[in-house]
């Protein structure tokens, strides 16, 4: 699924992702990524959520960031998604977790719509970075 994430972000090309990468992150020794699935009747996955654990130096907390929602176009509207956040949502409960964080693609009004429709608030004074390829290498140089 997370291939067709990928595809469905426009970037296909971007996604790099073993099946020994993702099994080893979830199930590996030092694992530090979780995940939910939605699961039909007889099996079949209509959607999952990738997340992982950051902190909040404000709240003296963690939090859950969620890295991939996804749900497959033919069971969307049916739930999955709202069932996968609600369930984050009550892991953070379980586990004094102080928010729910994530990122949405500006052009992506479907999932911004969805949000919005549960109460998240879009934080306009944030604005993500990222260092990666020879960026970061160059950086990780001058140590």
């Amino acid at each position: 699924m997370v291939y067709e994430l990928a595809e469905y972000e426009r970037a296909p090309e971007q996604c790099h992702l073993t099946v020994e990468q993702l099994r080893t992150a979830l199930f590996g020794e030092r694992a530090a990524l979780f995940g939910h699935v939605a699961e039909l009747p007889g099996g079949e996955l209509a959607g999952m959520a990738l997340w992982f654990l950051n902190f909040s130096t404000w709240n003296g907390v963690h939090g859950l960031y969620l890295e991939d929602l996804y749900v497959r176009p033919e069971h969307r509207g049916g739930g999955h998604g709202r069932a996968l956040l609600a369930e984050l949502a009550a892991e953070c409960a379980r586990h004094g977790y102080s928010r729910l964080e994530w990122s949405v693609l500006d052009w992506n009004e479907p999932s911004i719509n969805f949000y919005r429709a549960l109460g998240a608030e879009h934080m306009s004074e944030w604005h993500g970075y990222r260092l990666t390829g020879p960026a970061l290498a160059r950086l990780a140089a001058e140590r």
